[in-house]
């Protein structure tokens, strides 16, 4: 296996996360530490998460107050997954609209279908979909 990134998220409940991950973006669970931490894969991509723990001095988003990082899903229907992620308990953080983009390199985007939410432990989810 090559090098891989995989990120872990921080939440308050792990076990109240899976159950989220699971409903919103059809999330499998892979390997369970009782909730405590936790490996899960959105169609083959995977992502963990660990219950904040001050030992460690791992808080999540919804605790400290704010996010520094960005999720981004690549799916064939936006709105259909995030309607899906809405029903589950995110909220909404913008609607899936297209969107214009000028960008360079060996792979330029052009147009995309993108909106966002927040899911129930205050990470930013980017939902979209690359047109061209």
């Amino acid at each position: 296996m090559g090098t891989q990134i995989t990120p872990m998220l921080a939440v308050s409940d792990g076990k109240a996360a899976m159950e989220f991950y699971k409903a919103a973006f059809g999330a499998t669970v892979l390997w369970d530490l009782d909730g405590q931490v936790a490996g899960l894969e959105i169609d083959g991509a995977p992502f963990f998460l660990a219950e904040e723990a001050a030992e460690y001095g791992t808080r999540g988003p919804a605790s400290a107050g704010f996010t520094t990082v960005r999720i981004e899903l690549f799916v064939d229907d936006p709105g259909a997954v995030q309607k899906k992620a809405l029903a589950a308990g995110a909220r909404v953080h913008s609607p899936v609209e297209e969107h214009e983009h000028e960008t360079t390199g060996p792979r330029p985007i052009r147009r995309m279908l993108q909106g966002a939410v927040v899911d129930p432990f205050g990470h930013l989810w980017l939902i979209g979909k690359i047109l061209e």
